[in-house]
This record gives C-alpha cells, sequence and structure tokens, in this order.
C-alpha cells in the first residue's frame, strides 16, 4: 500500500474512532436506557414529518445553491442540480475520509463546464455562508426567549443587523457576481434553516412535548456551528457531545437532547441514501476522481 492510500486509510480510521470515542463520552453522561425508550417509544408519524420536512429543506438548500452556480454563469435544470445534490449528500455521510460532496461538485463541474476552481469554490463558500447567517439569524430570534441567557437583548439584535450589513456591503463591493441575487439567497437560506428547527420540533412532538421548546432549538442550532469542526462522521458525536453539554446551561434534559440530535443524524443519513442509485446504477455524473485527482481538489479547497 503506498503513502497517499495509507493515509487516506489513516484519515477515516481516525475519524471512526473518534466517533467512537465521543459517543462513548456521551453515553457516560446519560442515561442510555432512558435515551434508548425515547427512540422505541416514538410517535412514528411525527418522526415521518421530521424526515420529509428536512428532506424538504434540502431541496430548497439545493436550489439556493443552484441560484449562486447559475450567478457565475453555470445554466443547468434543477433536476440536474438535486441530483448532483443528493449525490453530495451521500458521499458527505459515506465516505468520511473521502472527497466529499463539496469536493465532488467542485471536480464534476470544473470538468464538465471548465470554470475556473476558484469560482466554483466561492459559489460554495458564499452558499455555506448563506446558511450560518440563517442559523445566526434564527438563534438571535430564539435568545429572547431564553432566560438563562442573561444579556441585553439589544446586543445580540444589534450585532446581526450590523453584522449583516458589513457582511452585504463586503459582498456586493468584491463579489458582485454572487451578490446579484442576496436578498433572495439569504430568504432561501432562512427556509432551509426553519425548516430544519421545524423537523426538530416534529421530534420533540414525538413524545408529547410540553416543555420550553426554545432552549432546545437554540442548543440543537449551535451544535449546527459546532459540526462543521469535521472530526467526526457526518456529525455523529460532535452535535450529541455539543447538546449533551448545552443541557446544563439552558436547564434542558440531556437525554432528550441527546436524542433530538441521534434522531436528526439518523433522518440525514436515511436522506441521503437516495444518492446511493447515481453511484451505482446513473450513468449522468463521473465516477469518483482518481487519488491524483481528490488530492488536487483538496489542496485547491484549502
Amino acid at each position: 500500500m503506498d503513502k497517499k492510500k495509507l493515509w487516506s486509510s489513516a484519515k477515516v480510521a481516525f475519524k471512526i474512532i473518534v466517533t467512537c470515542l465521543l459517543i462513548y463520552y456521551v453515553f457516560q453522561k446519560i442515561d442510555f436506557n432512558k435515551v434508548k425508550s425515547l427512540f422505541l417509544t416514538s410517535n412514528l408519524w411525527f418522526i415521518l414529518l421530521a424526515f420529509f420536512t428536512y428532506l424538504l429543506s434540502q431541496i430548497v438548500s439545493s436550489w439556493r445553491l443552484l441560484g449562486f452556480l447559475k450567478a457565475i454563469g453555470l445554466d443547468f435544470s434543477f433536476g440536474f442540480n438535486f441530483r448532483l445534490y443528493l449525490l453530495g449528500m451521500f458521499y458527505n455521510v459515506f465516505l468520511p475520509g473521502g472527497i466529499g460532496g463539496d469536493g465532488y461538485k467542485v471536480y464534476l463541474l470544473r470538468k464538465k463546464y471548465k470554470l475556473p476552481t476558484k469560482r466554483l469554490l466561492l459559489a460554495l463558500f458564499f452558499d455555506r455562508l448563506s446558511g450560518l447567517w440563517a442559523v445566526g439569524f434564527i438563534s438571535v430570534s430564539l435568545i429572547i426567549f431564553i432566560p438563562q441567557i442573561q444579556i441585553p437583548k439589544t446586543w445580540p439584535i444589534a450585532a446581526l443587523l450590523i453584522g449583516t450589513l458589513i457582511y452585504y456591503l463586503v459582498m456586493k463591493r468584491f463579489f458582485t457576481d454572487y451578490s446579484r441575487h442576496f436578498f433572495r439567497s439569504h430568504i432561501k437560506a432562512g427556509t432551509v434553516q426553519s425548516l430544519q428547527i421545524l423537523s426538530v420540533i416534529f421530534i420533540l412532538l414525538s413524545h408529547d412535548f410540553t416543555g420550553k421548546f426554545s432552549p432546545y432549538l437554540f442548543s440543537f442550532l449551535m451544535s449546527s456551528i459546532a459540526a462543521l469542526v469535521n472530526i467526526g462522521v457526518a456529525g455523529l458525536g460532535v452535535r450529541d457531545l455539543f447538546m449533551a453539554h448545552a443541557a446544563s446551561l439552558f436547564d434542558i434534559n440531556q437525554n432528550w437532547a441527546v436524542f433530538i440530535t441521534f434522531t436528526f443524524w439518523m433522518i440525514n443519513v436515511l436522506a441521503s441514501l437516495p444518492g446511493l442509485w447515481f453511484v451505482y446504477r446513473s450513468k449522468e455524473f463521473e465516477p469518483l476522481p482518481t487519488e491524483e485527482e481528490a488530492e488536487l481538489v483538496k489542496k485547491e479547497q484549502e
């Protein structure tokens, strides 16, 4: 086995080991039997609603990305883009040490449409950045209803408004192509995050939850940011660890918190499975790049 294959295998093994360690640590902090009971006694209709709401959020998310790609001259159908998006979701979940969904999109679109890598990377970057903005917007809205966060409510609102203005002006001044549909793109981003929040609400309602939603929803949004630290398998373990710690800060039930993140992760995995069709059955997309091509894509992403 050459050095590149050995390094690739080592990265996969590292992510799996880290994920297992994180899960083990989380299970030391919670009552495993109670979380198991929550899974086994969930109302499946609400879990199905959570699944379809999450899937709808991914449809809107792919539509948002399509807007950024069209801004740089890529003119293909929503159907093609959504199929590519599903394939990217599959690679993100099932190739923990591989090129990843975003890397594959860059590789495929660069090869197919001969666009500079930098323009493609910026389109993906601003797509993700709009999602982070939406997380911030909804989080600020939730802070108002969380008494444990003892800061003047005007502070986060002012920070969001000032940050949004600076963000817009910088994007408009230096990245004109990507800012053409700024408001439309960020409305889509807000819709994506709102649908995912609704998915979490359905997960809570699968047990006739009657407590305060806002601390759970705020903690979940913050765990989404924590999951960007790409050390686990599709965020597994990282979200759960964050939620378990957030429980003590916001006076929420640790077992419920972990039940939410594990259920949401399972929904994510199930929603990613249709991408398997495009790996083995569809002739529409290129196969995974060679190791040399994958290394080139990763270097360009750094």
